[in-house]
């Protein structure tokens, strides 16, 4: 059977949706694969395996080392800003109250010439002042005020006189912040979380290679499964173990430590920088045809 007649017509001014379709317009969907998505035991800061793990109230994990650096490098840094904002606050009062004594050492000069000037100043407001306010023979005085204006001038087409807008620095926050979820943290509101190991003498696992289970259920923990941790004791466990279980009886299966149900806090599924979070490990990108070149720019797609 022939093919049709569309299908074959590439002589168009245009592309048609067949031509579109190979070319790939549109939005392109593609399930991350497991190298693209961390770890469920890999610290959000390091991307490495955990070491004497933290976890904050919203289920970020990171390594002891890493988020104590991380928020010891914030603090640091809030109080250089808050310093230079103190500076500059300094800068500007004193910048005020100059401008307010030479207000008055002006009024001041403007008084004594009134009174002891070889030309009486006048009082007519429909009189022509120049600019330093001065009248008559008194305006000769103004060349040295145009002199040291020429000095001083600012000029944007000269680079030695180009004039610096000043930099407005604004009081910083003094709260840290979790460098994955960006809500305030504290070192107080981390607690440490406890993974049980599976004991297992056939299989030798080296450190950097462990394999952990649900304490309950022993089934392997992986990034396919949701884990709970305990804020009250540390036990991580299967979602499904602590739902039916730990939100039930408010105690802890391992240690029989007393639990509420704001202490079940439900560990992020992470990918990296690069990769989505959560259960939305799909990636997009839009494929815009280039004009009248028929090659197409990729681009991310926007967020909906």
């Amino acid at each position: 059977m022939p093919q049709r007649h569309s299908k074959n017509n590439n002589d168009l001014a245009f592309f048609t949706y067949d031509e579109k379709r190979k070319l790939g317009y549109g939005t392109q969907k593609e399930r991350l694969g497991k190298d693209s998505i961390k770890p469920f035991d890999a610290c959000s800061l390091c991307l490495k395996p955990f070491i004497d793990p933290l976890c904050c109230q919203k289920g970020h994990v990171f390594c002891k080392e890493c988020i104590l650096e991380c928020l010891l490098s914030q603090k640091k840094d809030i109080q250089r800003k808050l310093a230079a904002h103190t500076t500059q606050q300094k800068q500007q009062k004193d910048e005020e109250t100059e401008k307010i004594a030479l207000q008055k050492a002006r009024e001041l000069d403007a008084f004594d010439q009134q009174n002891h000037g070889a030309v009486p100043q006048y009082t007519d407001k429909n009189l022509n002042r120049d600019q330093n306010n001065f009248h008559g023979a008194n305006s000769v005085k103004t060349t040295s005020y145009e002199a040291e204006a020429l000095r001083t001038m600012k000029a944007f087409w000269l680079p030695s006189a180009t004039p610096e807008a000043p930099v407005k620095i604004t009081a910083p926050s003094t709260a840290t912040t979790c460098p994955e979820g960006n809500e305030k943290l504290k070192m107080k509101s981390l607690f440490s979380i406890l993974f049980t190991e599976e004991t297992n003498e056939e299989k030798t696992n080296s450190p950097l290679d462990k394999t952990y289970v649900c304490p309950s259920c022993k089934v392997t923990l992986t990034n396919t499964l949701g884990l709970v941790a305990l804020s009250s004791c540390g036990h991580v466990f299967c979602k499904k173990c602590a739902e039916k279980f730990m939100a039930v009886d408010k105690v802890c299966l391992v240690c029989n430590k007393g639990c509420k149900e704001r202490n079940l806090i439900y560990l992020e599924k992470g990918g990296t920088g690069f990769a989505g979070h959560g259960d939305n490990l799909e990636a997009k990108d839009f494929k815009h045809l280039g004009s009248g070149s028929g090659l197409g720019l990729v681009r991310p797609a926007m967020k909906t």
